[in-house]
């Protein structure tokens, strides 16, 4: 019986996904314009995430009741919180309708046992920050260039730590992402000069050294993971900074 009570609220295992979760969602808030549904909103988000995991879990285990039991009761409580804000907001629905086709992409690799695919990993960035969006839009009343802009940075910024992460762990023996990942944050760089966007280079600079620096060095996933969640609100409060 107390295996089945914990079992109920399964927590997800991929933690790097807090930080996407968080980060565009938080940063949409502050460059759009703080208001108070934004609470539920962000609760409503986190529940729903939640609800994703033990939902895909059951999608490839054999034990689909137990994980089904955990997605029901987080289901429940994000229904219940969005329902408040499309309530208040109801454009807020096609923001979810923009996540049904990325979430597809998501149940298509666990069906196949894929979790860990680069494009899986793609998606998971893209509906994160889309849930930027959805909060920027919650404090500007309407979507302009800097949500647009703000999403992109962060979908950018994601994409280098899932090519990063992979050449430290899962492909750490793979020389073509050794390039790939060298490759994507050196273009990074050299394409935000480029494009007229020179200060922003300043977010994504330790991101880079890490890339290079750190790659083919045996590192705890203990130590990489810290190493990560420091990078990720070294990359917050940059972009606060810069959009101040």
């Amino acid at each position: 019986m107390k295996d089945q009570q914990k079992q109920k609220w399964i927590i997800p295992k991929q933690h790097g996904a807090w930080a996407m979760l968080a980060i565009p969602f938080l940063l949409g808030a502050y460059a759009g314009g703080f208001a108070w549904l934004h609470l539920p909103l962000f609760l409503g988000w986190l529940f729903l995430y939640l609800a994703t995991y033990p939902l895909l879990m059951a999608i490839k285990s054999k034990r689909k009741q137990a994980y089904m039991q955990s997605f029901y009761c987080y289901m429940a409580i994000a229904a219940a919180l969005l329902a408040i804000c499309l309530w208040h907001a109801p454009s807020l629905f096609y923001f979810g309708v923009a996540m049904v086709p990325l979430f597809l992409v998501n149940i298509y690799y666990t069906k196949r046992k894929q979790e860990r695919a680069f494009w899986n990993d793609v998606a998971a960035i893209a509906v994160f920050c889309i849930g930027g969006l959805a909060s920027f839009y919650i404090g500007r009343g309407a979507l302009t260039v800097q949500a647009l802009e703000l999403v992109i940075f962060c979908f950018l910024f994601f994409l280098g730590s899932t090519f990063y992460v992979k050449t430290m762990i899962r492909e750490k023996k793979n020389p073509i992402y050794k390039w790939l990942s060298w490759g994507y944050h050196g273009l990074l760089i050299i394409g935000l000069v480029a494009i007229g966007y020179p200060l922003f280079v300043l977010a994504y600079v330790p991101s880079v050294v890490r890339a290079v620096y750190l790659y083919g060095k045996s590192l705890p996933i203990m130590k990489l993971g810290i190493l990560e969640v420091a990078n990720a609100i070294y990359f917050f409060i940059a972009m606060v900074v810069l959009y101040s």
